[in-house]
This record gives structure tokens, sequence and C-alpha cells, in this order.
């Protein structure tokens, strides 16, 4: 494959000492008072708006979707826009094409409209609260060949039958290479977790919207910034062989569920 390598399986695979999927099953099988699906689109939907900076608590945002509770537009707008891109990935297939179309969903209310689902043109670095650069992603001339690399790499996963530890284990590497390439003009946090939710619904059905990866990233955010950046500060100097910190979050987040 061209941007997601099997270095850290064999590590990856030693730190498992359980069934995902089956923790997965488990989740799923919780009784809950409301739509399943809507649920835990919700929950996905908030965390994953948190860890941008949106402020809205998932009790909040469980009012306005179950109850109809209305609040200030700009409280819920991009949390709507998230949830909506959540219910695409639902009913449709991981690929590059559909990538476009949820990227315009989630980007409604981040960007005009002529940004939306399209690759940027432009150099991107990401630069911390502290005015700070922390990392300079691959330059506007090789992002596009990268991000077809990337969705190269995930269709042949999609095609081949692989084990449940390395569902989990290339589920989160799209997240990471995908953050890396950092391809859009902004909407890239929000695209790469639902890139990783995505490919675990493809491979595990719709128990994957159970996982609460987002929740997790947020819940321990520090780690998760921390563990994105010790593989490197330039895209062209990055070294996945320091990722299994990374890679490991959302399977472990399964062993002991928040």
């Amino acid at each position: 494959m061209n941007l997601l390598p099997s270095i850290l399986l064999n590590d990856f695979k030693e730190n498992i000492d359980f069934s995902p999927v089956k923790s997965m099953n488990n989740l799923a099988e919780e009784d809950i008072d409301l739509d399943y699906f809507e649920f835990y689109n919700s929950v996905s939907s908030v965390y994953s708006s948190r860890i941008e900076g949106e402020n809205i608590e998932l009790d909040s945002y469980l009012k306005h979707k179950f109850q109809h509770v209305e609040f200030l537009p700009d409280l819920t707008k991009r949390v709507d826009d998230l949830f909506d891109a959540y219910l695409f990935i639902k009913n449709n297939k991981l690929n590059l094409s559909n990538f476009f179309n949820v990227h315009q969903i989630l980007s409604k209310n981040i960007l005009p409209e002529n940004q939306r689902g399209r690759v940027r043109n432009n150099l991107m670095s990401v630069i911390n609260e502290k005015g700070k650069i922390v990392y300079v992603a691959v330059n506007q001339f090789q992002v596009t060949v990268e991000l077809e690399k990337l969705f190269s790499d995930i269709e042949y996963l999609l095609r081949t039958e692989i084990t449940e530890t390395e569902i989990f284990y290339y589920a989160a590497f799209i997240h990471l290479a995908f953050a890396k390439i950092h391809p859009m003009n902004d909407g890239n946090g929000r695209s790469a977790r639902l890139l990783e939710k995505w490919f675990l619904l493809e491979k595990l059905g719709i128990n994957a919207f159970a996982i609460p990866l987002e929740k997790n990233y947020y819940k321990n955010i520090s780690d998760y910034y921390f563990n994105l950046q010790i593989v490197g500060l330039e895209y062209s100097e990055l070294d996945y062989s320091k990722a299994l910190p990374f890679l490991l979050m959302t399977v472990n987040s399964l062993k002991n569920p928040i």
C-alpha cells in the first residue's frame, strides 16, 4: 500500500488482549430510550465538534434533536451539519468522490461554497493556541496526489478480508494519514474522525456507530494532540514508527468505555 504501512501491526496486536468487536456489540446492545442511530450520531457529532472548539453540551444537543428545543443557530448549526455528514456515511460507500460530498455537508457553515468539497491550493500549517506552528502539511502541489494515494489504500482494504484487529489498526491509521495530509482548507479534524468511523462502519456494520471514538478523543484531548504531533513536524519527515500510541486510542476505548 502507499500510505498505510503495516510496520506497527504486530505491536498493535500485542497490545490487544480482548475482542474489540465483542465490546462494540455490547455497547450497541445497551438499552437506550432514544433512536439508536440518532443517539450515537448525536454523541459523535457533539464530541467531534467540541474538539474543534464548539461550546454545546451533549445534553443540550439531545434536547435540540429529540425534544425540538430551540437554541441560537450559532450554537447548533455546525453540529447539525456534522450530524448530517454522519447520516450521509450511513447510506453511502466510502470512496474519494463521496468524501468530497460529505465534506461539502460538514463544512456548510465553516467554509465558503467554493471551498467545500475541494482540495486546498495553498500551503497549510497547524498553529496551536499559543501561536506556535506544530505541523506543516504536504504542499499544495502534492496534496491531491497524496489524498488519492490514501483513498487507493482505503479501497484496497475495503475489498480485502482483514481481521477485526487489523480493521481497528487501519481505521486509526486512515485518521492519522488524512490528518497529516490536511487536504482541505478547514474541516480536516472533523473529516479525519469521520473517516475513521466510516471505515469501521464499512467493515463492521451499523454497530460501529456505537464506538465512542469521538468522545474518547475529546475526553483525552491532550493525549490526542500529543499523539498526533509526535510522528513529526513536517509531512516530508513523518516517522510513523512513533504512531502506536495514537493507533491504540480508539481500540483501547472499547476495553474501558467512558
